[in-house]
């Protein structure tokens, strides 16, 4: 796995993990990589800080360890409700204030996330772990 800072064409900075670096070009090339801000698919690396792990120490990411990232993601999938394949009809219901405010998670195509971007319905992917790829 490796973890690029990119930038979209409105200066917008944001991360992704990818498999490896071709999985990254492959992906970018193909348009599969978009801005969370704006949806944009024009984007590039921005400059990043190498950090190199010392026998012992734990894995560390832009925001702190991998375990500080575990742990967040935990929280929030203890307090939101799973909606599975529902993800893109019930946060438009949310949006437009159909149903009640919540945090929610779930599954979303390619496609379905798109149009939320173009409704302008926040949402972020849940940030991958290691162990999500075994």
């Amino acid at each position: 796995m490796i973890r690029y800072s990119l930038r979209c064409e409105k200066s917008h900075i944001f991360e992704a993990w990818f498999a490896n670096s071709s999985g990254y070009d492959r992906q970018v090339t193909r348009g599969e990589v978009a801005c969370p801000r704006c949806g944009s698919v024009r984007i590039a690396k921005a400059p990043m800080a190498p950090w190199v792990a010392r026998s012992g120490q734990p894995e560390k990411s832009a925001g702190g360890t991998i375990e500080t990232v575990r742990q967040a993601r935990k929280k929030l999938l203890k307090d939101a409700d799973n909606v599975g394949d529902e993800f893109a009809r019930e946060a438009r219901k949310i949006y437009y204030k159909e149903s009640s405010s919540r945090g929610i998670y779930g599954r979303a195509s390619d496609e379905e996330a798109k149009a939320l971007r173009e409704e302008g319905v926040d949402f972020y992917p849940l940030p991958p772990l290691p162990e999500d790829h075994h």
